[in-house]
């Protein structure tokens, strides 16, 4: 078993330290500079930093998937397998919104945790919490126990979201992150779309919703390991350094040994200048003291919330859970004959959907990050207003609706969908990215909640053709807050963002 390289001991930092023994120094000069020596790393080298993590949020988008058959399954005298299959509609919604409820709540685990036991550890606790939660909603006895497992892995779901886009955005190579960040998008539409199939294929077998929740249990298996095995993140390791909460050298050892281990043997001979550049970009742009809570809502701390929390709100507001919730109607109307079985609409729409992450994945580090949010986001303003106009004008024409809800599928998977969380992984400062992901992330589960809460009463009151269209009078919105508030981190270290976008 590799050791642990996050087990160091604590003792005061001296910030005068000379640059012969490759200490941290206060007088020495920043190392942000508008020509960075390009990084030396290995490609392969890269992917187990990024795989491990990013089966937290295959795990996420599986259950998405996966639930929306259980509750059929769930709910069949003949197929069901418990005496309990009876559901009122409160239930169902329970066993949907459960695992939201969780995240909410892991959301809040991490606002207190992140920082001290940092993203490897809180990812291995994650992979737990999915190993139970997982166990107990297959094995569940009663209604009550199938509750308390959706809410146990909702945690973690709410602990995975928050730390793997802080641990791969931390580990990955500068010139890649924003493709390895936004990979964790297109492994949660992936596992959609497991869910998705694995959930036509089990649905008319006895007790098949059973099946849909413990095929997870391997992958958290995996996960699990993979994390323990991987190193701590060079940048927290260090961040607890000019923080006073860790041993210099030991500390400074540790981080070198694990950007080896992250960049491959191209990176050994450089590793430990890079780490030197670290320190002193960290303690130029101020990271040499913890964040107070009251500090979070001032100065760059403050830029920071409002870029991460606006992105991540517009990304739920902007209509996502309501448009593919009419998805099946629009695809019926039109004739095909795909919408008469929900489970392969779903599919059809997760393949759209992983296509589309695939190209965003592709061109996000050459084209750039602001680019694709103004074009994708536009998209969809298009979309909505025309998805309305169907709904109030132009119902004798499937075709407009069908074309409206594939353009906003492909316009949201290469905007929103990536971008925002790709964005609060690289945006929040070091002293701040535990907490302030924390709160990002917060505010995406409770929008969604508050979305998925409002859209029925608010369609039964306003009609769909208004909702839609008042859904692409807030992308309007969300493109000003873009255009004006948003900077482009394309190509820029975490150190770089800090200093020139903040």
């Amino acid at each position: 078993m590799a050791l642990d390289p996050e087990q160091q001991p604590i003792s005061s930092v001296s910030r005068e330290v000379g640059k012969s023994d490759g200490e941290i120094s206060a007088e020495r000069e920043p190392l942000i500079k508008e020509n960075h020596t390009p990084e030396n790393y290995s490609v392969v080298a890269a992917i187990l930093p990024f795989f491990f993590p990013a089966l937290g949020g295959l795990l996420y988008g599986y259950e998405i998937g996966a639930t929306s058959c259980a509750t059929i399954s769930l709910q069949s005298p003949s197929l069901s397998g418990i005496s309990w299959y009876n559901l009122t509609s409160v239930d169902v919604g329970l066993v949907t919104s459960g695992s939201l409820y969780g995240a909410l709540f892991g959301s809040i685990v991490a606002f207190t945790i992140a920082d001290v036991i940092g993203r490897r550890k809180e990812l291995i606790l994650a992979a737990l919490l999915y190993l139970v939660g997982a166990l107990v909603t297959a094995l569940a006895p009663t209604y009550s126990v199938l509750i308390i497992g959706r809410v146990t892995y909702g945690v973690s779901v709410g602990l995975a979201m928050h730390a793997a886009p802080m641990y791969i955005a931390e580990t990955a190579p500068s010139p890649i992150r924003g493709q390895l960040v936004s990979l964790k998008e297109f492994f949660i539409v992936l596992g959609m779309v497991g869910g998705y199939g694995i959930g036509s294929l089990t649905v008319n077998i006895h007790s098949g919703w059973r099946y849909m929740y413990a095929t997870s249990v391997p992958l958290a298996v995996i996960m699990g390991i993979g994390m323990w095995w991987l190193p701590a993140s060079p940048r927290w390791l260090l961040l607890r350094v000019i923080q006073g909460k860790g041993n210099v050298e030991n500390q400074r050892e540790s981080a070198i040994k694990s950007l080896c281990r992250l960049r491959g043997p191209a990176f050994v001979d450089s590793a430990a200048e890079q780490v030197n550049e670290i320190l002193a970009e960290l303690t130029f742009v101020g990271e040499d003291k913890e964040v107070t809570f009251g500090e979070l809502f001032h100065g760059k701390c403050l830029k920071a919330l409002i870029i991460g929390g606006g992105l991540v709100l517009f990304q739920q507001i902007t209509g996502q859970p309501s448009v593919l919730y009419y998805a099946p109607s629009i695809l019926q109307t039109a004739g095909f004959s795909a919408a008469g079985d929900a489970t392969r609409v779903s599919i059809l729409l997760g393949l759209l959907k992983l296509i589309m992450t695939g190209v965003a994945v592709v061109v996000i580090d050459r084209l750039g990050r602001r680019p694709l949010l103004l074009g994708g986001v536009s998209g969809m303003v298009v979309s909505l207003f025309l998805l309305g106009s169907y709904y109030l004008f132009f119902s004798a024409s499937p075709v407009v609706a069908v074309v409206a809800l594939l353009l906003y599928v492909g316009c949201y998977q290469l905007s929103f969908g990536p971008i925002g969380w790709l964005m609060i992984s690289e945006i929040f400062p070091l002293k701040l990215r535990g907490r302030g992901l924390s709160l990002a992330v917060l505010v995406n589960f409770g929008a969604n909640a508050l979305v998925t809460f409002a859209f029925s009463p608010l369609k039964e009151l306003l009609g769909a053709g208004i909702l839609f269209c008042g859904f692409g009078v807030i992308c309007v919105l969300s493109l000003v807050f873009i255009f004006f508030i948003v900077p482009e981190t394309k190509g820029l270290t975490l150190e770089e963002i800090e200093a020139k976008c903040l």
